[in-house]
């Protein structure tokens, strides 16, 4: 950095022996110049806080003996196309770039970081993101739901086992299958768990096991390990021969934490291969054989019970016969009291109320009888008779005609009946249709 005069550039520190002041701007910005001229160098470590801001991303690549904070350009890190989750805490990376160094301001901090211009996934974690791009091209192509839509016997009559010949899931297997009582036959198929001839040999001994027609369920099933131990289950050919067997798998590779490729395309992914084989025996026998046994005894003591008390209320009722009769003949008889006893209450009520209607019914009568009967008697008669002296046909009986024209209007003058033409003449006897003719 060379020495520029300034103006209002303060005094050193007295006595000091040390280049400067420098003022602060001037300082970062040499500072910054020294630090990008620095070699261009890759470095490798485990990622840790990674975190996405608006134009770049951040993290701290680390490892026992240090640390280094890192950043690459949003538009870098999408260009890599990395599989979703690359990035977590503990993923070893390598990355290349160089130093460089952000001076700041009145109201900015500065920062010095690791500019990443090239980045990729190493060791566990170049599995990892194989791991993960394999499982998406075979969900992309369904082949994690043809097993899932096998049926599975509840209680399968031959089993096909594939595992270690010396491995602790082979004891483990077995156990789980006593525990559940199952007492039918195992198929072995016995392959290495574990190396490069690994997925061959187990994609081999499935497709035998699925060849025979009794075997109806399949076993798949490992002890645990590193992701390493455990990728001959991730093996592409593999999971395409489990996923298209007619027979369903059961997997059991890994410890609880560990999931393979092999898990998503079986049947039934299980933790451990107890639980396989609980899995793969639907109803536990060994259970249901303890739950009848149990069922039994508390029927037959159920049984016993019920034999000695019906056989106690027979000896009683044996015992006393007569005082049973007379009992139930007690009950009958206060039973037939009691009917009598209601049976009278019940006609005494009707025969009362049957009385008050009849007295009112009486009265009714007496008072229709009274002083007025006759006078509306007498009124009656003689309207009767004022209505018969104007019925028509009584004037028709003393002599009379009544004319009426076809409508059956009454004709009442001679220019009514010349206009009409044609006229009824209607005597005590019956009708006459007449037709006017006049001469002029």
């Amino acid at each position: 950095m060379t020495d520029e005069p300034q103006a209002d550039r303060p005094e050193g520190i007295a006595g000091s022996t040390l280049k400067g002041p420098y003022a602060v701007g001037a300082y970062a910005r040499g500072l910054k110049e020294f630090l990008q001229g620095r070699e261009r160098v890759q470095v490798y470590g485990e990622v840790w806080n990674f975190k996405i801001a608006r134009a770049r991303a951040y993290f701290e690549l680390r490892d026992a003996e240090g640390a280094l904070p890192c950043a690459i350009w949003l538009t870098k890190l999408d260009a890599l196309a990395l599989p979703p989750d690359t990035l977590v805490d503990g993923a070893q990376v390598v990355v290349g770039g160089g130093l460089d160094y952000y001076p700041g301001s009145r109201t900015a901090s500065p920062g010095f970081s690791f500019d990443v211009t090239a980045l990729r996934v190493a060791g566990e974690g170049d599995l990892l993101a194989q791991l993960a791009e394999l499982r998406r091209r075979l969900a992309a192509e369904g082949l994690f739901e043809p097993q899932q839509l096998l049926p599975r016997p509840l209680l399968p009559r031959t089993i096909g086992i594939v595992t270690g010949e010396s491995g602790k899931a082979r004891d483990d297997v077995l156990a789980g299958l006593r525990r559940r009582g199952w007492a039918g036959r195992v198929v072995w198929a016995f392959a290495p768990v574990q190396d490069r001839r690994a997925a061959p040999a187990i994609t081999a001994a499935l497709q035998d096991l699925a060849a025979m027609p009794e075997v109806e369920t399949i076993i798949v099933a490992r002890g645990g390990g590193s992701l390493a131990d455990l990728f001959a289950f991730c093996d592409e050919t593999l999971c395409r021969t489990v996923a298209l067997l007619r027979v369903p798998v059961i997997a059991s590779v890994g410890h609880h934490t560990d999931r393979t490729l092999i898990d998503d395309v079986a049947a039934v992914s299980c933790s451990t291969p107890t639980h396989a084989a609980e899995a793969a025996v639907g109803l536990d026998i060994a259970a249901a054989h303890t739950a009848l046994t149990r069922s039994g005894a508390t029927l037959a003591r159920h049984a016993r019970i019920a034999v000695v008390d019906r056989a106690r209320h027979l000896i009683a009722l044996g015992r006393v016969p007569q005082e049973y009769v007379a009992r139930e003949r007690r009950t009958l008889h206060q039973k037939l009291r009691e009917l009598r006893a209601a049976s009278g209450r019940q006609t005494a009520g009707e025969r009362a109320s049957t009385g008050v209607r009849a007295e009112v019914l009486r009265r009714k009568a007496v008072a229709a009888a009274g002083a007025d009967a006759a006078a509306r008697r007498r009124t009656l008669e003689g309207t009767a008779l004022a209505l018969a002296a104007h019925d028509p046909h009584r004037v028709l009986e003393r002599g009379y005609a009544m004319v009426t024209d076809g409508a059956g209007a009454v004709i009442s003058t001679a220019e009514q009946a010349r206009t009409s033409g044609r006229l009824q003449v209607d005597f005590a006897d019956g009708s006459v249709d007449v037709e006017v003719v006049e001469d002029r």
